[in-house]
């Protein structure tokens, strides 16, 4: 379709011409036309040039509103764009800011678990543990447990001078023990190692006093002999050895209690 402006300019330019071939007419043949009809004729073309020029300024307005509209949707375009970059910079910020938490977090845990480790192994060290000494078994605190283990290495070590301190230590304490009989069984014996015999005596006295079915209450027993004899207490060395035979025959302390009366016989 043809545009309007170009339609108005070629009906222009066909009136121009329309008028000059009037103008050029000769006189006789213009005579021919009745004054009626060539003002309806120019009524007629004038009309179309209205409605032409009407059109053009229609089709004017259309393309100027059109072109408002192109600009308006543009600077729509423009501000839903910026709108959208904005929110993008947002959810980076916010994404961003989800990230730090995630670790914040995960530091935030691992440092909980060291803690909550740390606090476990804290405790762990006053729980109770259960041992298990001379056939006995019973609940100790771990400080308990460790004191006693390091003054029987001691003892182990050969020093006996030490382990009498540790052990000495052990017993006041830890009255309550569970260790208590060991304590003292291995306190007389680092006694008697360091000649101490009347100290190690009433160790070994105690142990059996307290608990006459311990493990080690054979060997106090005989050790009370030892002591005895070292004392030249000849006498109560024979009654002692008589009632360790009279309480323990199937030990193992009883043989050398045998063996002890015979030589003191």
């Amino acid at each position: 379709m043809m545009p309007a402006a170009t339609m108005i300019a070629a009906v222009l330019r066909a009136l121009a011409a329309a008028a000059l071939a009037l103008a050029l007419l000769p006189a006789a043949r213009a005579a021919l036309f009745e004054d009626g009809e060539a003002r309806r004729a120019i009524l007629e073309m004038r009309q179309r040039i209205d409605d032409l020029q009407q059109s053009r300024q229609r089709t004017t307005e259309e393309l100027r509103k059109g072109a408002d509209e192109n600009a308006q949707l543009r600077r729509s375009l423009l501000d839903l764009q910026t709108q959208i970059e904005t929110l993008r910079a947002e959810q980076a910020r916010l994404n961003g800011q989800n990230e730090q938490l995630r670790r914040d977090l995960g530091e935030l845990q691992r440092r909980q678990k060291d803690i909550t480790q740390g606090v476990d192994e804290r405790l762990r060290q006053f729980e109770p543990v259960k041992v298990s000494v001379d056939g006995r078994e019973f609940q100790a605190d771990p400080a308990e447990k460790r004191d006693f283990e390091a003054a029987l290495a001691v003892f182990r070590a050969g020093k006996f001078a030490d382990a009498g301190l540790a052990f000495s230590s052990f017993v006041r304490q830890y009255p309550r023990s569970g260790f208590m009989p060991s304590a003292r069984f291995w306190l007389g014996n680092a006694q008697y190692a360091t000649r101490e015999y009347q100290e190690a005596i009433v160790n070994f006295r105690q142990l059996l006093s307290d608990t006459p079915g311990h493990a080690r209450a054979p060997e106090a027993a005989l050790s009370i002999a030892n002591c005895q004899m070292e004392l030249k207490d000849t006498r109560s060395a024979r009654k002692t050895l008589e009632d360790l035979l009279q309480a323990y025959p199937q030990s193992e302390a009883a043989l050398a209690a045998k063996e002890r009366l015979a030589y003191l016989k």
